[in-house]
């Protein structure tokens, strides 16, 4: 029983339906999903909708740092009001993207504070994003008091080093496709040596689809190769792998798997 702590789910993405793309996943062993609500305010209610109907399904809100120049106080406020529900289970995919620059570094930075404060407020963990702005991200989240709240650092992508100082802020490891790429070694490292009870498995579908599936759409269904490769470097079975990533979730966001 895998959970994917990470998947967006959006129409656009998945043009034959959420629950066609969720029954695939469950044929595969997956039983829950937490779904980004990130994009825009319709995307956020879309996640949260889903899961409002879904028992297996939770969801998250938050502004993406590619997004940070789009959000203004109107959608400040309506993310922080959806943040309220009870299937909202953490604050988030939020963080900085200096990689792409979508938006100017300096708003990202401020959207970033800001909504940690939100999650500090609603007592919600924090999902983080992160690209090529490791210093900048551990900095802020130290200075805005994230540990208060812990979360997690998705689709983890850094190094040792990172791990170790993220790990100390009270943020757990979520590890996407990415761990199965070959030039990964640094990820792989990591995944291999992290704290049994601080790891967790992702697909941030449509997106970073694992080897042996690289270059399809990534769905839910996939991360099945995802906890294989991570329980294969840990040198456990696969079903221990899932049993504890599971255990993982619920500890940090409050899901567990949900049986038929």
């Amino acid at each position: 029983m895998l959970i994917d702590t990470h998947c967006h789910l959006d129409g656009e993405y998945f043009p034959e339906g959420a629950d066609e793309t969720l029954a695939r996943a469950r044929s595969a062993g997956v039983t829950g999903f937490v779904c980004v609500g990130v994009g825009s305010l319709p995307q956020a209610e879309a996640a949260l909708a889903l899961a409002a109907r879904r028992p297996d399904v939770w969801a998250t809100v938050g502004v993406h740092p590619h997004d940070a120049a789009a959000c203004d106080a109107k959608l400040e406020a309506e993310l922080a009001r959806l943040a309220s529900s009870p299937r909202v289970v953490a604050i988030g995919e939020i963080g900085l993207d200096f990689h792409y620059d979508h938006s100017p570094r300096e708003q990202q930075e401020e959207v970033f504070r800001r909504f940690i404060q939100l999650a500090r407020q609603r007592q919600l963990p924090i999902v983080v994003h992160t690209r090529t702005a490791p210093e900048e991200t551990l900095r802020i989240l130290s200075e805005e008091n994230a540990r208060d709240v812990g979360g997690l650092i998705h689709c983890f992508s850094e190094n040792k080093p990172f791990a170790t100082r993220a790990l100390d802020l009270g943020f757990d490891l979520s590890f996407s496709g990415i761990v199965t790429f070959k030039s990964a070694r640094d990820i792989q490292e990591v995944a291999a040596w992290a704290p049994a009870d601080r790891i967790l498995v992702e697909t941030d579908s449509p997106y970073l689809a694992p080897i042996p599936l690289r270059g399809k759409r990534c769905e839910p269904a996939y991360v099945l190769h995802t906890a294989r490769f991570v329980a294969g470097l840990r040198g456990i079975p696969l079903e221990e792998l899932a049993q504890l990533t599971s255990q993982n979730a619920e500890r940090r966001l409050g899901v567990s798997a949900v049986l038929n």
